[in-house]
């Protein structure tokens, strides 16, 4: 895979089951590693339409905003200025001129392959809390706190939220952001190898393979669970993920990158009121039965809670989806302009889109 590492500025963007019925389970697969967490504490819209656009009349134009980072893997705007996530384990920040160091936690992060600094996410409530994901050096993923002010972040104030243990060192996750109700969100990958390898994604009572759902902030410690999501692990609020590698709000709606395995990339658009989902793998990769699966699929026999999808794009040889964000715009020919880091290049996976239960298809905006 050929990695970029400049920052580029996009100006329009395209955003565009197996015989089974689907029933979350929660079954445990008996022999696996735990895997562990701090804990928590248990505490007792509308959506603007965008002009529809061809995709003969959709137009991507780039143009290189920062350069000289190592492995740029997420860029977010906050407080009228551009942040960077470099994977080594820097966080940079543009705001007139060239990029200055916000956060340096090198000595923390673990780098190499799909490990390192991946995530990042400022608190809604407190403008002087920052969130970061981050592969720890004994190879767990780390959710850690750190205040900061307008000059950067103190790197001596972490306060450790979240540790998970990896038994392998890809499918990591690795995307935080927060949440329309003002939680935290996490993405967490099924432990790495192939084919679910630990048999995870389907267990309901492991943190691996879900979308994590948590309150965080000075009045919680280490963080709270709001409500019941209807798994065995608290913090859970879906399972059956490969590697969400990607997700974005749009209103309460909640866009999922999952990154496919050998035949189909998967986009799933749901409802952050949803309860109880099922996003299917290893049962199935996208919409597809799939044919490997793991010793947790013997026992559960899950199917996913997804309607079927419709398919957004077939991307280039040798490509992986690793990313899905809505962009609206009043008129057609307005631009919208997202900042994103250069990524993956190349794929050979069809891409596949599937929207919540009685959710339509998408159109291009």
């Amino acid at each position: 895979m050929r990695r970029i590492s400049g920052l580029v500025v996009v100006a329009a963007v395209i955003a565009a089951a197996c015989s089974q019925e689907v029933t979350p389970t929660t079954t445990t697969s008996q022999g696996e590693a735990p895997v562990e967490s701090t804990g928590p504490q248990t505490s007792s819209t509308t959506i603007t339409t965008g002009t529809t656009i061809s995709v003969a009349d959709t137009v991507l134009a780039l143009e290189s905003v920062a350069s000289g980072f190592a492995q740029p893997v997420l860029a977010i705007a906050s407080g009228g200025r551009l942040f960077v996530v470099d994977q080594p384990g820097q966080i940079w920040v543009i705001d007139e001129g060239d990029p200055d160091v916000f956060l340096d936690i090198r000595e923390r992060v673990l780098f190499g392959g799909e490990r390192g600094l991946l995530g990042l996410a400022f608190h809604p409530d407190h403008d002087d809390l920052l969130y970061v994901n981050y592969t720890a050096s004994t190879g767990s993923t780390v959710v850690a706190e750190y205040r900061f002010d307008a000059d950067g972040a103190d790197s001596t104030s972490e306060r450790v939220v979240l540790r998970v243990d990896q038994p392998a060192p890809n499918h990591n996750g690795g995307m935080i952001a927060f949440g329309p109700d003002g939680d935290l969100w996490i993405g967490m990958g099924d432990g790495g190898g192939s084919d679910d390898r630990f048999g995870q994604a389907q267990r309901g009572d492991t943190l691996l393979g879900t979308m994590l759902r948590i309150e965080v902030g000075p009045e919680v410690t280490p963080y709270r669970v709001a409500e019941d999501y209807g798994f065995a692990a608290a913090e859970v609020w879906a399972i059956g993920a490969r590697n969400p590698w990607r997700f974005a709000f749009d209103g309460r709606d909640l866009w999922i990158a999952d990154v496919g395995q050998n035949a189909v990339e998967e986009i799933n658009r749901v409802s952050v009121d949803d309860r109880g989902l099922n996003f299917g793998w290893p049962i199935h990769e996208g919409n597809d039965c799939f044919r490997g699966g793991s010793r947790a699929v013997a026992t559960s026999s899950p199917s996913p809670s997804m309607s079927t999808g419709t398919p957004v794009g077939v991307p280039s040889p040798g490509a992986t989806y690793t990313g899905a964000r809505p962009s609206r715009s009043s008129a057609a020919t307005t631009s919208s302009p997202i900042s994103v880091p250069g990524s993956f290049a190349r794929s050979r996976h069809p891409v596949r889109y599937s929207t919540g239960p009685n959710r339509p298809a998408p159109s291009m905006v």
